[in-house]
């Protein structure tokens, strides 16, 4: 059964144009082309990345913090209470104001209490700058150095030019030992994320970024297993064309060094635009989705191909539309760039004015031990 549903799966009519399959991919006369195992070198490749984020965050990125100024408020944690942290926990970490009131009667504390003791609460859990800035300063370097490497991949080749020819002899086009390893460590890489999500600072993007990790995974793999080569390094070359300007523009962010951050997102923001809405439609998926209808019929591998590029085509509007929205908030004001995909961290002023009407309370005898009495309905003539 298992048997028979493996071969309706993987049926030559279905991923590939007529009178072609995947014989056509079987090495001969020195030819090498991809195969479906080559997939599994990208789960060691994938450990070895979180592996080497570990070193490089502790010998690399904190120095590189310290060296920029990078420094997180201290945080006051908040006092342990069973019912407020069930609630918090269970229920929602931003109660309403009727929520609110109830946990104050049961807690016994007052309604302004119960407010700080969620605020202090969801920054608790909230990621520290640091975090961010070794997120970012990792993510950089790699997103750097694949940049190089594409384009070292791709520079002489005549497709790189000429997009059309991606299409010459397909599918069989022989692999080069270039794009074997540019294949595998951007897989690698991207597993590797899939992996580290968990623990990663999770902004309101994070469901967006999950399709997107998913899709591209299954994109990478995809266009390996039905040897689209030519087309998948050209679309890795354009993604890494723009992210690590965005990552270099987090670290100075995180960093406070404020002109440096808007002068980078102001190029990444030029740069994210032309590749991701002009390039990549216009002339990448052009060549995919349409050239291709002249030299074969449309096929179910050809859609699901193109399928996959449309919803990263989606998401890249989406997060342009962000992108647009920041750039118009900054540029007037001159002021820093904030990363609308991020939980700002709330800001403690409510707190201030909570401690000066304790003081001001502590005049009268209303404060014992400089804490607010619980019990609101304490009598005053003693």
């Amino acid at each position: 059964m298992l048997s028979r549903l493996n071969e309706l799966i993987w049926t030559d009519w279905i991923w590939f144009p007529e009178g072609l399959g995947w014989a056509d991919l079987k090495d001969h006369d020195g030819k090498v082309f991809p195969k479906m195992g080559d997939l599994w070198a990208t789960i060691p490749i994938a450990f070895c990345f979180l592996v080497i984020r570990q070193i490089f965050e502790r010998t690399v990125a904190i120095p590189l913090a310290s060296l920029l100024g990078v420094s997180d408020k201290p945080r006051v944690r908040v006092a342990p209470n069973p019912i407020l942290e069930s609630y918090f926990c269970s229920t929602s970490k931003h109660p309403t104001q009727s929520s609110v009131e109830s946990l104050s009667k049961q807690t016994g504390c007052s309604v302004r209490q119960v407010q700080r003791w969620f605020r202090r609460r969801r920054n608790q859990d909230r990621p520290s700058k640091l975090k961010k800035f070794r997120e970012a300063s990792w993510r950089f370097t790699f997103y750097l150095l694949a940049f190089f490497a594409g384009l070292a991949v791709l520079v002489d080749k005549p497709w790189f030019y000429d997009m059309k020819q991606m299409w010459d002899g397909f599918p069989t086009m022989s692999l080069l030992p270039s794009q074997y390893w540019y294949y595998m460590i951007e897989l690698g890489f991207y597993v590797s994320l899939l992996f580290s999500v968990a623990s990663d600072v999770k902004r309101k993007d994070f469901r967006e970024q999950i399709v997107h990790h998913v899709a591209t995974i299954l994109l990478i793999s995809f266009s390996w297993l039905v040897n689209y080569i030519r087309a998948g390094t050209l679309i890795m070359l354009v993604h890494d064309t723009s992210d690590y300007l965005m990552e270099s523009a987090k670290m100075f962010n995180y960093a406070g060094w404020r002109r440096t951050c808007n002068l980078i997102f102001t190029v990444f923001a030029a740069v994210f635009i032309i590749t991701r809405l002009v390039i990549l439609p216009f002339w990448i998926i052009h060549t995919t989705w349409v050239y291709p209808l002249t030299l074969y019929p449309p096929f179910f591998g050809f859609y699901f191909f193109n399928g996959l590029l449309l919803v990263l085509q989606c998401l890249h509007i989406f997060w342009a539309a962000l992108i647009v929205r920041m750039v118009i908030k900054f540029l007037p004001g001159n002021d820093i760039v904030e990363d609308e995909r991020s939980d700002k961290e709330e800001t403690e002023s409510e707190d201030e004015d909570d401690e000066h009407e304790r003081r001001e309370k502590s005049k009268n005898g209303h404060v014992q031990n400089g804490h607010t009495l619980l019990n609101n309905n304490h009598s005053k003539t003693d």
